[in-house]
């Protein structure tokens, strides 16, 4: 995922930009984001999805003909490509584009039943019922102060006689008329008497007008939208300059809806007017939208074909090279799924194992043939070398028997001769020794056990280098012959001891150390030499694995080859390696079944 992003990311955040301006224009279209609605904020954000619209058309059509350019070349896996990028673009395309012409053609029906008859009477209705609860609160409340003159002008005597009494009968007159506010004021405001339901309230007097439009005895009705208040002031004739003011407050809930509606009607008329163009602007917008989003799946899904088919490309690839014979061949490693990891691994494992088959059978004919050369190079070099010994003995008792001061320098003659024949004789043996080499006798061996006493034998005689021997945390068996084994490792070991010895010539402070590691997973047991000394940078690697060949002055050549050859009987591997400050050696057996 992470692999896809990174190489995904201008596509992904194109994308990304492409939403947020497609989201940020429907929001304005609607009127509820922060771009006020108006036509040329309109404009702009539609010609700038139009702009990115055409960046990401243009990407699909470089995509497009990138695939038909490698398919035209046969490029390996561009058929299979194409075959995903049609399949997955069809699926993708086809629904999509059913569901947006059936959307459009559902919101055209829509918008068009918003318009009929019936809502149009519903709107006009709501307005229409809006406008009378307003009017009839405003009259009630002048019926409301009519009858209350009569009420109080009746009892003007009780006001001058008992005021507490009076007060009583404002407030019985303010419950029965369900009256949020009752007051007598003369014609300056002041407050003569009152009853109020909210005493917090502060009292807000009539304009002055009002004063003087209620002098011919007639009631005057105020309304404050802005406080939900509706009153109405009277002159009361049976009193001295004394005016009856009443105030009901209209519900703010009612208020609030009443306006609501209002802006409804408003709205929905606005919108009749502009209903062809709302229509065009909703079309453009939901064809940006869905544009974006299908060229979005139209990239994922070549990126998501292309991811696909890498794995079997790089399959074929390495399938071709392995065919023509070139078995260093590996898949790449590529982000993929979990189920192509494990086939690529699976296959670069197999490739690894049959390359190491191949190296072991090139070894073991290589072995044969060096044994028949030895063979034949030891019985024709040991026939002569009897009658030339025989002639040496002869020559010497015949001349040197009796006068050997005056023949000294015929007897170092002779000694050199002997001296070269036993030479001989030594390399020979060890010609026939590596020729007669018997096949192993398998049997369950420990290896732990076979290399600690290896390095046993060696630390008694090598006490100044340092063995570090790491044994494998469970038993290590393996099926192999438990002398040619021995041999192997004390070979490895002598070498590792030889190397450290060389390089301490150069310098006598030098500290050698050996390190011996075993490891073991579910098939094999892994076996890891690791010395300090001078290491394999000065020395061909091919040919020192050759029977023969050696760098050392008395060497017979055919250390690493015996090893290597054990090895190979044993159905292991072996490899040798430079590594800094020494050389590494690390043996593979299978494990015992």
């Amino acid at each position: 995922m992470i692999h896809f992003i990174k190489n995904n990311k201008w596509i992904i955040a194109l994308s990304l930009v492409c939403i947020i301006f497609g989201i940020l224009t429907f929001f304005t279209f609607i009127d509820r984001g922060f771009i006020k609605l108006n036509d040329l904020n309109l404009q702009i954000l539609l010609t700038i999805d139009l702009i990115l619209l055409g960046i990401f058309f243009g990407f699909i059509i470089r995509e497009t003909f990138r695939v038909l350019k490698e398919k035209r070349r046969k490029k390996i896996g561009s058929e299979t490509s194409s075959k995903y990028i049609v399949l997955f673009t069809s699926t993708t395309l086809l629904p999509s584009i059913l569901i947006a012409v059936f959307s459009l053609v559902l919101f055209n029906v829509g918008l068009q039943k918003y318009f009929d008859k019936q809502i149009k009477y519903i709107v006009n209705s709501s307005a229409e019922v809006a406008t009378n609860y307003v009017n009839q609160t405003i009259s009630s409340i002048e019926a409301d102060v009519l009858l209350m003159v009569i009420d109080v002008n009746r009892q003007s005597k009780l006001f001058y006689d008992n005021p507490k009494q009076f007060l009583n009968l404002l407030t019985s007159q303010r419950l029965l008329r369900r009256l949020d506010e009752v007051h007598l004021i003369d014609s300056s405001g002041n407050i003569i008497m009152s009853n109020i339901v909210d005493v917090t309230l502060d009292f807000v007097p009539p304009p002055d007008e009002a004063f003087d439009k209620s002098l011919d005895g007639k009631p005057v009705r105020i309304t404050d939208p802005s406080t939900n208040r509706t009153s109405a002031l009277v002159k009361l004739n049976s009193f001295i300059d004394t005016y009856l003011y009443i105030v009901r407050f209209m519900d703010p809930k009612v208020i609030n809806h009443l306006q609501q509606t209002s802006d409804a009607v408003s709205f929905y008329y606005s919108v009749q007017n502009r209903k062809t163009g709302i229509k065009i602007s909703f079309a453009i917008i939901y064809l940006l939208i869905v544009s974006l989003l299908l060229f979005l799946s139209v990239i994922i899904s070549i990126n998501l074909a292309s991811r696909l088919t890498l794995p079997i490309v790089n399959l074929i690839g390495a399938s071709e090279k392995i065919s023509a014979g070139d078995l260093t061949a590996k898949v790449p490693k590529v982000e993929t799924n979990r189920e192509f990891d494990k086939l690529n691994e699976n296959f670069n494992s197999m490739i690894e194992k049959l390359k190491k088959q191949q190296d072991r059978l090139l070894i073991t004919e290589r072995h044969t043939a060096w044994e028949s050369v030895a063979r034949k190079l030891a019985h024709e070099i040991k026939n002569p070398l009897t009658p030339i010994q025989l002639s040496i003995d002869r020559i010497r008792e015949k001349y040197l028997k009796n006068n050997e001061n005056q023949n000294t320098n015929i007897s170092k003659y002779l000694d050199t001769i002997n001296k070269q024949i036993q030479d001989i004789e030594h390399l020979v043996n060890e010609f026939s020794d590596f020729a007669r080499m018997p096949k192993p006798i398998l049997k369950k061996i420990e290896l732990n056990k076979l290399i600690s006493r290896s390095i046993s034998l060696h630390e008694l005689s090598d006490s100044e280098i340092k063995f570090n021997f790491i044994k494998s945390k469970t038993q290590s068996y393996i099926n192999g012959d438990e002398e040619q084994l021995n041999r192997v490792f004390i070979n490895l070991i002598k070498n590792s001891i030889e190397s450290i010895h060389e390089k301490k010539r150069e310098n006598v402070d030098f500290k050698g150390k050996i390190n011996v590691d075993i490891e073991r997973d579910s098939d094999y047991i892994y076996v890891t030499i690791l010395d300090n000394g001078v290491g394999f940078d000065q020395v061909d690697k091919k040919k020192m694995l050759t029977p023969y060949f050696t760098t050392k002055k008395k060497g017979s050549g055919l250390g690493l080859s015996v090893v290597t050859k054990i090895v190979s009987e044993h159905n292991g591997f072996s490899a040798f390696n430079s590594v800094k400050n020494g050389a590494k050696v690390e043996i593979t057996f299978p494990k015992y079944i």
